[in-house]
């Protein structure tokens, strides 16, 4: 059976559509993981490694998030202030889950989300994986791996600015909540983008020119990739289902010309 190109069709000018748009893609990227076998067979492995990944995790925070939140706001003695404290207690303990989500699991499965990229290149047609050299494997390792590591760190710091806020009880808290929420679903879609990016030689001044230029567009797709997080036996394949649909992100960008033809072979493999 022959499926049409999985390649997502934007619009030239940035519009309040792109938000939508950037949803879809995750139903775009699940659609091709699951009727393609190879894509599904390493994704399968991603989630595997992601669902221990995500368990211990849990299972840290559990212990040391009331610890973190009494550093910063010994907990009052009476029965109002403790249910603000509480409920404080739940969001911090939510928006480290999802940062620590963000951080931890993409070190951990750098090395499966190129090939993950590569396959979802050549589904869209007008690209050929090069072929195994371990000396190209290595370096394109190293390279992922250090890529990931300024991406995290650039995540940390802008959360870092804002973190303050925390020392402001109730309000303070809730509003790092909120901006830390959109700094992490940008800072995502940033992420997801950059790797295709990455493995062509686009330096990163051009993934954040493309993200100015289509904010709405990221914001959605970022957003979306947090909410994965969220969904009960799903969250184990959002990074899988994140690395495919900014794969197909790129791919759209640059078929209606928001991204330059890459700087390496480019996508036809030439």
């Amino acid at each position: 059976m022959t499926h049409p190109s999985p390649v997502p069709t934007f619009s030239a000018q940035a519009g309040p559509a792109d938000v939508l748009q950037g949803l879809g893609l995750l139903f775009r990227a699940g659609n091709l993981i699951f009727r393609t076998p190879a894509l599904k067979r390493l994704s399968a492995l991603c989630a595997a490694v992601t669902l221990v990944a995500l368990g211990a995790l849990f299972a840290l925070l559990w212990r040391y998030t009331p610890e973190l939140l009494g550093w910063l706001w010994a907990r009052p003695g009476p029965w109002y202030g403790q249910a603000f404290w509480y409920l404080v207690l739940m969001l911090m303990f939510l928006v480290l889950l999802v940062v620590g989500a963000n951080v931890v699991v993409p070190l951990v499965l750098a090395p499966l989300q190129d090939p993950l990229s590569e396959l979802t290149e050549a589904q869209c047609g007008g690209y050929t994986s090069p072929p195994f050299r371990l000396g190209s494997f290595v370096q394109g390792l190293a390279t992922s791996l250090g890529h990931t590591l300024a991406r995290v760190s650039l995540l940390v710091l802008g959360l870092a600015v804002i973190f303050p806020l925390n020392l402001i009880p109730v309000v303070g808290n809730i509003a790092w909540t909120v901006l830390g929420t959109l700094w992490t679903a940008l800072w995502l879609a940033g992420e997801h983008l950059a790797a295709p990016m990455t493995r062509h030689q686009y330096p990163f001044a051009d993934v954040r020119r493309v993200m100015r230029q289509r904010w709405l567009l990221c914001l959605g797709f970022g957003a979306g990739v947090s909410v994965l997080l969220w969904v009960p036996l799903l969250n184990s394949l959002f990074l899988p289902v994140a690395v495919v649909g900014g794969t197909l992100l790129y791919r759209g960008l640059l078929a209606v010309g928001n991204v330059p033809p890459p700087p390496s072979a480019g996508p036809t493999g030439k």
